[in-house]
């Protein structure tokens, strides 16, 4: 379909009528982004989800549009008023309790690493899990659950595992390194330390939040 195709699919189907074959073509070279009204026009003209026209989501109104949901539904959802959901839409900044994080992500179908990043959890779970591996990480079984809103069950294996992991990049690191094994050991620690969450990740179950 060329621009002017496209343009006139959503003019006549959708009563877009300011759509052109212009706009078609900068949102495709990316000089502009569709509105949440255009982008589910755009997607139903190319028999698609408004999803499958997008990049990986990372904000809140981007997995919004990936759903095709109206901000009512995520607000409804969530359990938020729909007035602060647009605040914290617009802001990109989520405000909502434990209770109502856990709804939201249910109602938008968040992975984990995908509602931590949402709900500006991100930063907070990455010093949890940094003193859980240099420490005993038995006693970060509750704090990190809690965050994720997820059993503390789910949890226990990946802490123990991200521990012994990084715990034996140490200790490796120092027989290895001969007269320079502090400082290589410290470099390799500081390293898996500063990618915490990317080591994090693949040691989790496919969950979701539970609101727990």
């Amino acid at each position: 379909m060329a621009p002017g195709h496209v343009a006139y699919g959503m003019r006549a189907s959708y009563g877009l009528a300011h759509i052109t074959p212009d706009h078609i073509m900068a949102w495709e070279r990316g000089l502009a982004s569709p509105t949440s009204a255009e982008l589910a026009a755009l997607a139903a003209t190319l028999w698609c989800s408004p999803g499958e026209l997008m990049g990986a989501a990372t904000t809140l109104r981007e997995h919004r549009l990936a759903r095709g949901l109206a901000p009512e539904d995520v607000a409804r959802g969530a359990g938020v008023e729909i007035q602060a959901y647009l605040r914290m839409e617009e802001t990109n900044e989520w405000r909502g309790s434990d209770r109502q994080s856990a709804a939201l992500a249910r109602t938008l179908r968040l992975p984990l690493p995908d509602f931590v990043t949402v709900t500006g959890r991100a930063d907070a779970l990455a010093e949890l899990l940094r003193s859980a591996v240099t420490t005993r990480w038995q006693g970060y079984v509750r704090p990190v659950s809690k965050l994720l809103a997820v059993e503390k069950r789910d949890i226990e294996g990946p802490l123990r595992k991200l521990h012994d992991e990084y715990q034996a990049r140490v200790v490796r690191t120092l027989s290895w390194g001969g007269g320079a094994g502090a400082d290589a050991s410290g470099h390799a620690g500081r390293d898996f330390l500063d990618r915490i969450l990317d080591h994090f990740w693949p040691t989790v179950p496919n969950i979701s939040p539970s609101g727990v």
